[in-house]
């Protein structure tokens, strides 16, 4: 891993931004010196795929929301993000529309009174899609971190599920744990 590896940490992430803030990947990579940006490919209503109709305990042939996202750190591409939504949470709202949010989806998911309390995250290390060969600008013998987390209101109802694909080679994932 070079030494101008990312390191992302989690946590930041999950917590919605006050108003006026920055998204937190914008104000995490401006901390950092870097410019981090992002480019929305698409965004509204698509068919749950296996993964995420399993989280959110529905048929694979209910519609969710999808916001699908190519992450740029100083202008290259550095994570391809699928964020899905429960329909009856994310239907009709910004997080169907490709536009940025102010503040992150986060910062409205809480304000449309859906506040994350719990997250699970699974990380694995695979060959990337064609998709993401070419989204991220790598080859098929690359391989990539793919780290799918569920975020969890304090009803334990899932109310957010991300599948992040980043080039292994780019990337450390960090984890901070407070036990108490």
């Amino acid at each position: 891993m070079s030494d101008r590896a990312w390191v992302s940490a989690s946590t930041s992430y999950l917590t919605p931004r006050r108003k006026g803030q920055r998204d937190t990947w914008g104000a995490e990579t401006a901390a950092a010196g870097r410019r981090g940006s992002q480019r929305i490919l698409r965004a509204g209503m698509v068919m749950a795929p296996p993964e995420v109709a399993e989280a959110f305990g529905v048929s694979e042939a209910q519609e969710v929301v999808v916001r699908r996202r190519l992450m740029l750190l100083d202008d290259q591409p550095c994570e391809l993000t699928d964020t899905y939504y429960p329909a009856d949470i994310g239907r009709g709202t910004p997080l169907a529309e490709a536009a940025k949010i102010p503040g992150g989806a986060v910062t409205l998911l809480a304000a449309l009174g859906h506040k994350g309390v719990r997250v699970r995250e699974d990380v694995i290390a695979r060959l990337p899609s064609e998709r993401e060969q070419e989204a991220l600008q790598i080859g098929a013998q690359e391989p990539v971190l793919q780290l799918t987390r569920l975020t969890l209101d304090d009803e334990d109802r899932p109310i957010q599920v991300d599948v992040m694909a980043m080039p292994s080679k780019r990337q450390r994932l960090r984890y901070e744990l407070r036990i108490e």
